[in-house]
């Protein structure tokens, strides 16, 4: 059985990587995708996971699946369509390690799956299944999310959701407001940045924000706050967890790096999400910062994704 199986985006992360010896700029190819980032950070720290989704019948497509199976992620759910390019994302850095994206996706691949396309049998074999939104952005595959979704509730998986905005992705604002809060009352985990709170629920403060989302349905809220950590809310009340200090160098993936090491403590407690107490969020949300710390550290999401002993070794400092 799969401890996480998600659905969603796998895509090129061209970092930014400096200038060339004739001053143009240098781009680093790296394997990225919100939720395939969750899932890489869930094998590191030791849990079996499985990827849903599509990519083109190219090198990066194949450079893509070659990834996730060098990082133990079943693929069986990775179909590689013949008529469609991989997504592309460039990635420019700011001196703090902050990003811009620009997207080659007119359609990308990941936007093409289709609802009878998805591995039903992968979703029914998981304990956690994992969506994101960016999967929601464009048809067939905001069918195809929603598909698995129902799927994956008639199993009786644990449905997470890691909304992730990306403004040049959508027609308007408008329309990643209705899609993305619309799955909302389905899900049992979430979790957003602080950033995305007021889109997702008209709430710029991280602690009304949670409130609100989970009058919606989720019965566990975590927003991350950058480098200050993590707010954690459910049934039995609410904590800021600290996060541990780092010199970032590139924060690609620091939140599905955080979302990663959360779903991984929430796995372990062996608790379903009506069961989660207060001090069990605040371990998931520390287990989740330390993965954070780790990552932004390094450069790229997915090459950047740290071991369960490095982990181990920052959360006993």
């Amino acid at each position: 059985m799969f401890s996480v199986s998600a659905l969603g985006e796998l895509l090129i992360d061209f970092t930014d990587a400096g200038t060339s010896e004739g001053g143009q700029q240098l781009f680093e190819r790296n394997a990225g995708g919100a939720p395939a980032n969750v899932l890489v950070a869930l094998e590191k720290l030791g849990h079996k996971t499985a990827f849903l989704g599509k990519v083109g019948c190219d090198m990066h497509g194949e450079f893509l699946r070659a990834t996730l199976e060098a990082n133990g992620i079943d693929t069986t759910g990775l179909i590689s369509d013949p008529d469609a390019f991989t997504t592309l994302a460039f990635v420019a850095l700011s001196a703090d390690g902050e990003r811009e994206f620009s997207f080659a996706r007119k359609p990308g691949a990941d936007t093409r799956i289709a609802a009878d396309e998805i591995a039903r049998d992968v979703i029914a074999d998981s304990r956690v299944f994992h969506v994101g939104s960016l999967s929601l952005t464009d048809e067939p595959a905001r069918s195809a999310t929603l598909a698995a979704l129902a799927c994956a509730r008639e199993a009786g998986c644990v449905l997470s959701y890691d909304p992730n905005y990306r403004a040049n992705l959508w027609p308007s604002a408008e329309a990643a407001m209705e899609q993305m809060r619309a799955v909302v009352p389905q899900m049992d985990l979430m979790k957003l940045s602080d950033e995305e709170c007021e889109l997702l629920t008209g709430e710029k403060d991280p602690e009304a924000a949670a409130a609100a989302l989970m009058a919606r349905g989720p019965k566990v809220v975590a927003v991350t706050l950058g480098a200050g950590g993590a707010y954690v809310r459910c049934a039995e009340g609410s904590a800021e967890v600290p996060g541990f200090p780092a010199d970032a160098v590139d924060a690609t993936g620091a939140g599905d790096s955080f979302w990663g090491g959360f779903l991984a403590g929430f796995c372990e407690s062996g608790r379903r999400p009506e069961e989660v107490t207060l001090e069990d969020a605040v371990s998931f949300a520390r287990l989740g910062n330390a993965v954070a710390s780790l990552c932004v550290r390094k450069r790229g999401a997915i090459p950047a994704m740290p071991e369960r002993t490095d982990v181990e070794a920052l959360l006993g400092e």
